[in-house]
């Protein structure tokens, strides 16, 4: 009896000092993510992503996303869509967090390069007023913020603030956003 009494006392001991290795080199992750645009009114100003991450030392990590950015600008009684297709590449460095890496504290910079597109393509409007705001491709790059946190040793959920300066728009150049996401580490 004393035999399996200190059988089981070592296991539950053990179970306390192990834990899942995260953050490995070269591990990949698959990460979604949405969120609201920044100043905009209505939750129907978004982005949505999808990405890859691949883990480098000490926390850090490439990443490589696409996106969909979908706003509303307002003209007299309608609103004018803008969609923005974007692929970011960039790196994401740790900054601070605890030794098992239960949480942390990232911060990226992204290049960022696209397509914008401003009412679908249509240039003149119901009333016959001409939209001067071209669609085309754009430029530049990102920042971001993010908070993550380990739901099991495969999931993470992030909490981003992110920001852009994009190049060759006739529209805002500085574009601001927060949102939610869910990365599966491979």
């Amino acid at each position: 009896m004393k035999k399996y009494i200190c059988t089981v006392m070592l296991v539950l001991m053990s179970i306390g000092f192990t834990h899942a290795q995260r953050m490995l080199p070269k591990q990949k992750g698959i990460e979604i993510g949405a969120g609201i645009l920044s100043g905009k009114e209505s939750f129907q100003e978004y982005y949505l992503k999808i990405g890859m991450t691949v883990n480098g030392k000490n926390g850090n990590y490439e990443l490589w996303v696409f996106e969909y950015t979908h706003e509303y600008y307002k003209y007299r009684d309608i609103d004018i869509p803008l969609e923005t297709y974007t692929a970011e590449g960039g790196y994401s460095f740790y900054l601070l967090g605890d030794t098992r890496r239960n949480i942390a504290l990232n911060a990226g910079v992204t290049a960022v390069a696209g397509y914008e597109t401003v009412n679908r393509g249509k240039v003149i409007l119901y009333d016959g007023a001409k939209i001067r705001s071209e669609e085309g491709f754009i430029y530049g790059g990102g920042v971001h913020l993010s908070l993550e946190t380990y739901l099991s040793d495969r999931f993470v959920f992030l909490v981003q603030g992110r920001a852009k300066i994009l190049w060759g728009t006739s529209l805002e150049q500085f574009r601001p956003s927060a949102g939610l996401g869910l990365r599966y580490n491979l």
